[in-house]
């Protein structure tokens, strides 16, 4: 077990394993230096623990607890390419997406927790450019869902052996 996976572990939380595509899409790929997720949604062992809009159905809190979920996702989907949390460079962007009710505002309360989270397992690497957007609506009616773009080190710079494939 890796340093970042230690960290996650550490906070009481496991590293899941990567939530199948729902549609026609990888749940992420990697080009060059940088390993792009598609969006991921707050699920729990296959299962989505609360569906609705925030600002009805679903608190900001509550939200934000799950967007937390989403990151979580959002690195087993990085991990199953890579192989190895601990080759994250930093993380670069993070987009969120917030099914909300027209007058509700706090999306970017609701995305502090996938970047909390990021922050927190990965401490500097954490740190990234954002978009926090409202929407209407989110597939199986989640109330969030969160992607990330990652740089990531080849193999060889950290342990010697030859680069990724991809990298060839």
């Amino acid at each position: 077990m890796g340093t970042v996976e230690k960290r996650i572990a550490a906070l009481g939380l496991r590293l899941p394993e990567v939530v199948p595509p729902l549609a026609t899409y990888q749940p992420a790929v990697r080009s060059g230096r940088y390993v792009v997720t598609s969006g991921q949604l707050p699920m729990v062992d296959g299962v989505m623990p609360v569906t609705g809009k925030v600002g009805t159905e679903v608190g900001a809190e509550r939200a934000k607890e799950l967007a937390a979920v989403s990151a979580l996702n959002a690195l087993a989907a990085v991990k199953s390419v890579v192989g190895d949390l601990d080759r994250i460079v930093r993380v670069v962007k993070v987009v969120g997406f917030v099914a909300s009710t027209p007058g509700f505002t706090g999306q970017p309360g609701v995305v502090d927790g996938a970047s909390e989270l990021l922050g927190d397992v990965l401490g500097d690497k954490g740190v990234h450019a954002r978009s926090a957007v409202g929407v209407a609506v989110l597939p199986l009616d989640a109330p969030v869902e969160i992607e990330i773009q990652v740089e990531v080190r080849d193999q060889e710079s950290s342990n010697g052996s030859p680069p990724c494939p991809s990298r060839r």
